[in-house]
């Protein structure tokens, strides 16, 4: 699934939960992660965040 980090340790995950899709907003502070909210739309992540200031993340393979 996807996953866009933003400022202050900010990090929204897609995920999807008792069947229905959802985005996870979490926060890392101090080496922790916290659970900040479950948002069922773009509005939801809003509230926590301003999407020009997120950055999505790529997994790369490495090369042997």
């Amino acid at each position: 699934m996807a996953t866009w980090r933003g400022p202050d340790g900010i990090e929204i995950d897609v995920i999807v939960l008792n069947r229905s899709p959802l985005y996870r907003v979490t926060q890392k502070l101090n080496g922790r992660r916290y659970h900040l909210a479950y948002a069922h739309d773009i509005a939801g992540i809003e509230r926590w965040v301003d999407l020009a200031d997120l950055v999505e993340v790529l997994p790369f393979r490495a090369r042997r």
